[in-house]
């Protein structure tokens, strides 16, 4: 359906209230109605929004949800995959003056009523029978909670009152008057006041619920277009849970502020084939991201003719030559600009179009660590993969690294607007205009973050070189300190580990031991293929790490890392974990980040035997 937003009745709110974003999305549907604002995938089609579209259905919820009792301030929690209703039912709530509350779609029932629960969410925007049915389970513990809507109710018994479908809160906004009266509405709202609660991942305790401010986010809009040039002529792909402040920022405030193209795949499990579909021009992965897709590549390499892996090599080694000469932003001499061009003809081209990589202009890893490996080998394909580094209470503002002037290992200069320093124990600090407003209901936590003058203590720890070029030690909790007295980093030997396309996993331990051990999970999908090529039978995942020749296999990986590290940063031994780690079992988080402590309370006998 297309609808038309008149001029008339958001120029107002666009001239005058351009400091939130359901401001900038109506002014953006007044200039480029027509223009393809979200696409969406459904049964393999690919279904668009335009940005009229998009400012109307925005409106709409915002005004259902006003019309349900949500005022200036109330908690909205979405719990959903993303989608275009995730992004409707984020901006309309904003637009009200209420706050949105992602939910990852991961999360169990306790996680869920956590959450609720802790927001004292009153309306929950649930995706579908599976996100009800964890909701309904704990709504008796949640006095807060007043109404579900239900975005796809197929299977949902629909006739419990406190239930009503997303189509049906639409309507009641429609009553409302429209986009008219959304348009008045957002021209009152307080640019200091909170927009959004995201909630950390938790991995050394309960989640905490981090306020951002329309101003917060705004100000991280800003350097969508001063550090990528991103503009209405690119596209970007959505996979990342939106509960997360980077995939927020790219997907729905940088969507919106720049007016590129965003397109809602099936989500992570088909992102190769959703990336192939799209080839997105600015992409955002995670270091698990960039290194499952460097795994696949590897992976069928091995299981290509001779003539294939021989040209694989021959070019990638000559990429990797001509990468850096492009970390440095100077033009390609004539016989670099020769052999890359030949590189293209003969596997660059092929190769980035199979990963959907062939319109990439820039792309960012973050969120944690990466192998330096991993980077150096998507810049040999000529992908630019950018290293940026932020957190949630800095709206995902701190550093990132210059494309003319690429420092691998490195994280960047800072941000427009932001400052970062060092503490005297080496702890990263920043401040600038992406300084969240503090943790919902956790007064002294947000006294122990931000200090009275303003700079946010991030719980990094870094170096700064004589250039102001970040490096990322580890997280200051995680730092080992051997028997010995040594300082020992182990998320860079973690890192090392899993450039390994064989190892999913790595779980580095030793803090005020004589030396470091490690838990190591395969990635099945590739140890897998290996065992069958070498006719090595296997039925589970446990089956398959128990296997004396697997342990060969990871020891052979351990071994060369500890080739590359100084001795006291060696693995002395390890064992394969038996399981694949899980959110469920709070082993990870909902963005795979290892939950450190509850592994080590969880294998402790295997961690002891390590030592025995």
């Amino acid at each position: 359906m297309t609808v038309t937003v008149s001029p008339d009745s958001v120029r107002g709110a666009a001239e005058g209230a351009g400091s939130t974003l359901a401001a900038l999305l109506l002014r953006r549907a007044e200039d480029t109605p027509s223009r393809v604002a979200m696409r969406k995938k459904h049964l393999g089609v690919w279904k668009e929004y335009t940005w009229a579209d998009y400012a109307e259905r925005a409106a709409l919820a915002g005004l259902g949800l006003r019309a349900l009792g949500v005022e200036p301030g109330d908690r909205v929690a979405v719990h959903s995959l993303n989608r275009p209703a995730w992004v409707l039912a984020d901006v309309g709530t904003q637009g009200i003056g209420a706050i949105t509350v992602g939910v990852y779609p991961t999360s169990p029932a306790a996680e869920v009523e956590y959450l609720l629960a802790h927001s004292g969410a009153k309306v929950l925007v649930a995706e579908d029978e599976e996100q009800v049915d964890k909701a309904m389970e704990v709504r008796d513990r949640l006095p807060a909670l007043e109404r579900i809507v239900v975005v796809d109710p197929r299977g949902v018994d629909m006739s419990d009152p406190q239930l009503m479908t997303f189509a049906e809160l639409e309507s009641l906004g429609r009553e409302q008057g429209g986009v008219a009266e959304f348009a008045a509405v957002v021209a009152r709202c307080d640019a200091a006041a909170p927009a959004i609660m995201v909630y950390t991942s938790g991995t050394t305790g309960p989640p905490k619920g981090a306020l951002l401010s329309h101003a917060n986010v705004l100000a991280a809009a800003r350097n969508g277009a001063r550090v990528f040039s991103v503009s209405p002529d690119d596209e970007v792909l959505s996979y990342l849970p939106l509960c997360h402040v980077a995939e927020r920022l790219i997907t729905v405030i940088d969507g919106i502020a720049h007016g590129y193209v965003v397109n809602f795949g099936d989500g992570v499990d088909d992102l190769a084939t959703d990336l192939r579909d799209t080839q997105p021009t600015f992409f955002l992965g995670v270091p698990r991201v960039w290194e499952k897709l460097l795994a696949g590549i590897e992976i069928r390499m091995e299981d290509a003719g001779w003539l294939k892996r021989a040209n694989y090599r021959f070019w990638m080694t000559r990429g990797g030559r001509v990468a850096r000469q492009r970390w440095k932003g100077g033009r390609l001499g004539p016989v670099a600009a020769v052999t890359y061009g030949l590189g293209w003809l003969l596997l660059y081209r092929s190769l980035r179009q199979k990963v959907g990589m062939s319109r990439i202009r820039y792309a960012l890893s973050g969120a944690a660590p990466i192998a330096p490996q991993v980077l150096e080998f998507f810049w040999a394909l000529g992908v630019p993969v950018l290293e940026g580094y932020g957190m949630t209470e800095n709206t995902a503002q701190a550093t990132v690294t210059p494309a003319d002037d690429v420092r691998i290992g490195k994280v960047g200069l800072p941000v427009p607007d932001c400052e970062v320093r060092l503490a005297d124990d080496g702890e990263i600090l920043t401040r600038g205009p992406g300084t969240f407003l503090g943790y919902y209901r956790n007064a002294e936590a947000t006294a122990e973050a931000v200090d009275a003058e303003g700079w946010l203590h991030t719980g990094d720890i870094g170096e700064l070189d004589e250039d102001g070029f970040l490096m990322i030690t580890d997280r200051k909790k995680d730092i080992i300190i051997t028997a010995g007295g040594k300082n020992v980093s182990p998320s860079e030997i973690e890192n090392r580990l899993k450039v390994s396309p064989y190892v999913r996993e790595a779980i580095v331990l030793g803090d005020h031991r004589k030396y470091l051990v490690a838990l190591i999970g395969i990635e099945l999908d590739t140890v897998g293929s290996w065992a069958l090529r070498q006719r090595l039978p296997f039925t589970t995942y446990a089956d398959l790490s128990a296997k004396p020749e697997v342990r060969e296999l990871i020891g052979g990986v351990v071994e060369l890392v500890n080739r590359e590290v100084a001795q006291v940063e060696q693995v002395k031994r390890f064992d394969l974990l038996p399981k694949e780690l899980e959110q469920e079992d709070g082993e990870v988080t909902a963005t795979q980040k290892v939950k450190r402590r509850a592994i080590e309370q969880a294998y402790a006998p295997m961690i002891e035997a390590l030592y025995s």
